[in-house]
């Protein structure tokens, strides 16, 4: 899965959306500095090149900092995953968040997925180890590819999974130009989907094409902005077509001993607050409502106790 991240939504308030979201309940702590250590491998953090990752690299950048870790550099929109990567092996970047699945499918180029999350993130793991990195914990959230109707047309074709598409007469599915290329069969060997036709996206998004009617189906990310609303049926995806793409902070091991168990345990507790619902709120703020993705993280790990 190879992410283009063009998202548009409907506008939605953003207290309401993030108050939602990341108030989980409880006092915020106040802020406790972690003792600074020296260290000869630098604290550089860098993101892919959508908002997405730009959230997660503030989070995870002002929580360690929070903590008493000195970042000695922050890289935001390094680009695609293949450059994040090399940036990580020439030590340009000694820390990235990264979509486990990902990880194995562009990294590491595994033609299979595991059947689970763990088994997908232990080999993510394993394989890293080899070229001296490691996994933080991985976050609860997910954003990976889902096939999404509207929910009128769900009804009335009685849809809940991507099986049920096979019932419905004139089926179009809009999506990346690679989902052509590399769902088509899925579609046919994992669920018996064999005749549609595929609307490639351009400029227009996959969810004004399912409004307007143009598509009966689309293929968009479960952390999509528009997702946060009660509009779309998420069809269900047994067969794990689209494999698990949860987030785990990729960071070199040398950094890590260096800086001592508070670092990875400080990069754990971010994580663990990172459900869907805070991941769509935090993106609905910074792609829908036009905050910077610093002050959404900011006010995201204030709420948390986390800062």
């Amino acid at each position: 899965m190879i992410r283009k991240h063009t998202r548009r939504a409907a506008k939605a308030a953003f207290a309401v959306a993030l108050g939602v979201a990341i108030i989980l309940g409880g006092t915020v702590a106040a802020a406790t500095a972690g003792e600074s250590r020296s260290q000869a491998t630098p604290l550089i953090i860098g993101t892919k090149n959508f908002p997405e990752q730009y959230i997660l690299g503030q989070l995870y950048k002002q929580a360690l900092e929070a903590k008493g870790f000195k970042v000695a550099g922050y890289k935001e929109n390094i680009g695609s995953t293949e450059l994040i990567d090399t940036a990580l092996r020439s030590g340009k970047v000694t820390i990235y968040p990264e979509y486990i699945g990902v990880i194995l499918s562009v990294t590491f180029g595994r033609k299979t997925t595991p059947k689970t999350a763990a088994a997908t993130y232990a080999l993510a793991n394993r394989l890293y180890a080899t070229k001296g990195f490691a996994l933080a914990r991985q976050t609860p959230f997910e954003d990976k590819d889902v096939l999404a109707v509207l929910n009128k047309t769900a009804t009335q074709y009685g849809l809940g999974s991507i099986a049920d598409l096979k019932k419905v007469p004139n089926l179009s599915i809009a999506g990346f130009p690679e989902f052509k290329t590399r769902r088509t069969g899925q579609l046919a060997t994992l669920y018996g989907v064999t005749s549609f036709k595929f609307v490639p996206l351009a400029s227009i998004s996959a969810y004004t094409l399912l409004d307007k009617g143009q598509v009966l189906s689309a293929d968009v990310f479960t952390t999509d902005p528009a997702l946060g609303s009660a509009k779309y049926t998420q069809l269900k995806d047994p067969k794990n077509m689209f494999g698990f793409q949860h987030v785990a902070p990729v960071y070199n091991k040398k950094l890590a001993a260096e800086l001592g168990p508070k670092f990875a345990a400080t990069l754990n507790g971010v994580s663990a607050k990172l459900t869907t619902k805070a991941m769509i709120a935090m993106n609905t703020a910074v792609i829908v409502n036009k905050k910077s993705a610093k002050s959404v993280a900011a006010s995201f790990l204030k709420a948390n106790g986390l800062t």
